[in-house]
């Protein structure tokens, strides 16, 4: 059985790596650590298919360390203990290196039996994830552990890692013909594979899979087969993990942030993911949070076009989303709501904030300790311009200023208006 191209022709120096030059190029800090020969507990923290495994081997060979592979979703201890019992064999004179993927399946008790055999130097563990580590990862294995964040590769260099593809290629299975790839549909495949090398690479073997032989003995892969062998751009999004937070993060910055062109870009990210439901939720929020009362309006037309797209359904529900986000993302702004609530809930829950002062209490009739008697409410409906000056805070805190007027068209002339009725009342 052949392997995947991304298996045949994965590098097996440094230099042949495309991307994570951050961390690989030379003078970076993961490739002396690795030329140093001294090989440290290390977690590889980044998306799919951007080298981690990749590195891992290339670790393993200069070491002379016996690499030993678990994937933590089908792993057990059980597992990591057979590994050790090997320690003793001449296999395993230089020591091991456990390369577990994905190690955030496994849960704190797994993660533990890990840190004996890390501690006493047995094991040297590198550990993959595509989940942030510092939520996921054991704290125990973390801090015994160097974190190296490997980032989603660019499109030249993807661009790269497919050209040499495609020279391996024509040297190995089309060495009887002539193998080639246009230049637009190596761009192609690079642009649409989201920063995922073995993406590109499977989508460069489907494309050859997919082209025939011309009559002169060619393969050329054209830019119209590169987009069949596509389908579709990869996106990075997952509904529960780091990528989808990044992305509604980042949709929510761009509306504080008044960008209604990224604003954009990230919807279409999150509904082309097929994520409505978070859209319309994060919508709903940032109208409140962000726009709040600088045009308090906007929680209606948010609300109502959140409740138009629920009812169309996609694709149509893009529109009236679109139309949220791009109204958001032009408002005025205000946190002043947003600031108010948290202030008062502070307050709550760290002071002794007292009991709801007499007058506003619901009426009833006065025990024989509660002087002076009566409720003594002032109704501000008697009292000219509908106000009147009384208590409304508990006495520990009447004092207390949780709502501060934002700087802002709408909250400006609301305090405008407040302040002259209070100098006149």
């Amino acid at each position: 059985m052949i392997a995947p191209l991304a298996e045949r022709i994965r590098p097996e120096t440094l230099d042949e790596v495309v991307g994570q030059q951050h961390i690989i190029g030379r003078g970076k800090i993961l490739r002396s650590v690795i030329e140093s020969g001294e090989v440290p507990n290390m977690i590889f923290y980044g998306p799919s298919g951007v080298g981690k495994t990749t590195v891992a081997n290339i670790i393993s060979k200069r070491s002379g360390k016996t690499l030993h592979k678990l994937n933590a979703t089908s792993a057990s201890v059980s597992d990591i203990k057979e590994i050790v019992a090997s320690l003793d064999s001449f296999l395993s004179t230089d020591g091991v290196l456990l390369y577990l993927d994905e190690i955030q399946h496994f849960n704190k008790k797994q993660q533990q039996s890990l840190l004996e055999f890390m501690e006493n130097g047995k094991i040297t563990l590198i550990a993959s994830t595509t989940e942030n580590p510092y939520f996921y990862v054991y704290n125990a294995v973390l801090s015994r552990s160097v974190v190296f964040e490997f980032k989603p590769v660019s499109a030249d260099a993807i661009s790269e890692a497919l050209r040499r593809a495609v020279k391996i290629l024509d040297e190995s299975d089309y060495k009887d013909y002539v193998f080639s790839c246009t230049d637009e549909a190596i761009k192609h495949i690079a642009n649409v594979s989201a920063g995922d090398v073995r993406k590109a690479l499977n989508s460069l073997e489907i494309a050859a899979l997919g082209t025939a032989i011309d009559r002169n003995g060619k393969i050329e892969i054209t830019l119209e087969t590169a987009e069949q062998a596509t389908q579709k751009k990869a996106l990075s999004y997952d509904k529960d993990g780091d990528n989808h937070y990044d992305i509604m993060s980042a949709l929510q910055k761009s509306i504080r942030g008044s960008d209604p062109d990224a604003a954009v870009y990230y919807l279409a990210r999150i509904l082309s993911a097929g994520d409505m439901i978070s859209a319309c939720r994060r919508i709903l929020v940032i109208a409140s949070e962000d726009v709040g009362l600088a045009y308090p309006q906007a929680a209606v037309i948010a609300k109502a076009c959140v409740d138009s797209a629920l009812q169309l359904g996609m694709p149509e529900a893009r529109l009236p989303l679109a139309e949220a986000v791009i109204m958001l993302a032009t408002s005025p702004k205000s946190n002043s709501a947003y600031n108010a609530i948290n202030a008062a809930m502070y307050d709550i829950e760290h002071k002794d904030t007292g009991s709801v002062p007499r007058q506003l209490q619901n009426a009833h009739c006065d025990g024989e300790g509660n002087l002076p008697k009566g409720q003594h409410y002032l109704y501000p409906h008697d009292y000219p311009n509908h106000y009147v000056k009384q208590q409304y805070l508990p006495d520990n805190i009447k004092d207390s200023v949780y709502y501060e007027y934002g700087d802002n068209k709408m909250e400006r002339m609301t305090k405008e208006y407040w302040e002259k009725i209070k100098e006149t009342s």
